[in-house]
């Protein structure tokens, strides 16, 4: 099948979160299926000076936006074999210190950004010569490509525009701008209305996607459900049920080239799930690098993070402040909002000897922690899907979930299934519960043969990215067979 991606970011050229991976793994796992990929993404400032592989594409782009023209040139890479990259380059708005925001804050031309980007995504659909047949649009930034799309079809006679798949990382961000901002569409009014892209008086992308999309898709199936009703569908929930005959959920994957235990570079010792050793090994390698004693009889647990509300890391840096007293390590890896970043900074002064924190990202740190600790705390609000979690099953530690999302869909609780068991789950959003699941882990921990139990059970676990494209590729034959 020949098949248009669109994504704001992708793995490995932009990444702010796990929208990026996903894209990248999914274009990547679908080109090596057979299919035919195009993946369309901007071409953020330094892109050119990295990827000398880059070619030009003899097309310039020239686009109506409102009562103007904008213009912009289109460049390509082609990494693997059916794998074809689109890089759009428009400077004025690509060329920036970041994807989406400076300091904290939001840029405030994003609608100019993405409505121009969503318009190239449909150009390239409308002209390229080997004619996707489905386009797959991700979050806010492409989704209202889906509107643009049918608006072609049926006032400018596109008798061969594609099929449209839309997929919700995140519903809490969903592009909302104010109204004046939907003339650089250079659609008709008729489609500024509650039924289309029209939000209490906004400009909504997200919902112009799921409105006219003609198929809807989620990260994780519990995610699917918990965004039609009220306490998770962010102001959409109304329209999602309408339109719940074409919303499916579909578990991310997680692409084994780069996070496995053998043969990474990013690990100092191998392990396999026949001989763990070499997991202990990299505890002890871990807490030697985060500055920590090396205590192999003191569990040590980790967390790589946005550090945001929907994480719960409040929730989770109150439990430590208490639980940290007791016979226990961590380690976090993460950045984000100012006040917890400075918050986990002073748990780490408070206890130097049991808390090490990192602001920031580090690729091969992640694997490090996710590989040495014996534990991996998640304790989010709300997570669509989650990779972290999957990741730590991978390499034998074990998972501390909340019960939400795609958390709850990728991890067994021993309440649920003894001889499945992999991880700990935990109900209530609430200091109380999260404490009282690290205390289950405390519990867990000198029991070696029951934690092999666990640690073997999650390394068995298969959330590949084969399996996760197969049902994406089984998803489009769907939408194009109607049914």
């Amino acid at each position: 099948m020949k098949i248009l991606v669109a994504s704001s970011e992708v793995l490995p050229y932009s990444k702010t979160g796990g929208l990026a991976d996903m894209v990248g793994a999914l274009a990547k796992f679908l080109a090596r299926a057979g299919h035919q990929v195009g993946v369309v993404t901007p071409l953020y400032g330094g892109l050119r000076e990295k990827l000398p592989g880059l070619r030009p594409l003899d097309w310039n782009l020239d686009l109506p936006f409102g009562s103007a023209r904008v213009a912009g040139n289109i460049w390509t890479l082609e990494p693997s074999p059916g794998l074809t990259f689109y890089f759009i380059e428009q400077k004025a708005f690509f060329e920036r210190g970041d994807l989406y925001q400076e300091r904290g804050f939001d840029y405030p031309d994003n609608a100019e950004r993405f409505v121009f980007f969503s318009k190239c995504v449909v150009h390239l659909a409308r002209y390229l010569p080997w004619q996707p047949e489905l386009v797959h649009l991700h979050d806010w930034q492409t989704a209202l490509a889906a509107l643009l799309v049918l608006d072609q079809k049926l006032r400018e006679g596109w008798t061969a525009a594609p099929l449209v798949c839309l997929t919700i990382h995140n519903l809490a961000y969903q592009g909302q701008f104010p109204a004046a901002k939907y003339a650089l569409t250079n659609l008709p009014d008729s489609y500024f209305r509650p039924e289309g892209v029209e939000f209490y008086g906004l400009l909504n992308c997200l919902k112009a996607g799921i409105s006219y999309a003609d198929q809807i898709t989620t990260v994780s199936p519990r995610y699917a459900r918990e965004i039609t009703t009220e306490p998770l569908g962010c102001g959409l929930d109304g329209v999602l049920r309408r339109r719940q005959h074409v919303l499916l959920g579909i578990l991310n994957g997680v692409d084994y080239d780069e996070w496995k235990t053998e043969g990474n570079p990013h690990l100092p010792f191998s392990y396999t799930i026949k001989d763990l050793s070499g997991k202990q090994t990299d505890k002890s390698a871990l807490q030697r690098e985060c500055g920590l004693p090396e205590a192999p009889d003191i569990p040590l647990f980790g967390t790589v993070t946005r550090l945001a509300e929907q994480k719960g890391v409040d929730l989770q840096l109150a439990a430590l402040q208490e639980m940290l007293a007791g016979d226990m390590q961590f380690v976090l890896l993460g950045s984000g909002q100012r006040e917890y970043e400075r918050g986990y900074r002073r748990l780490a002064e408070r206890y130097p000897s049991k808390c090490a924190v990192q602001i920031g990202f580090d690729t091969g740190f992640s694997h490090r922690l996710e590989a040495g600790c014996d534990f991996y705390l998640m304790p989010s609000r709300f997570e669509p899907c989650g990779l972290n979690q999957m990741y730590s099953l991978r390499y034998g530690t074990t998972p501390i979930v909340r019960l939400t999302g795609g958390l709850d869909d990728s991890v067994i609780d021993i309440s649920e299934d003894a001889d499945k068991a992999d991880g700990i789950k935990f109900i209530e959003c609430s200091v109380r519960a999260l404490s009282k699941a690290i205390r289950k882990a405390l519990v867990l921990y000198p029991d070696k043969p029951l934690l092999r139990h666990y640690q073997r059970n999650g390394m068995a676990r298969d959330f590949s990215w084969e399996t996760a494209a197969a049902a994406y590729a089984s998803l489009y034959q769907r939408i194009r067979a109607g049914q």
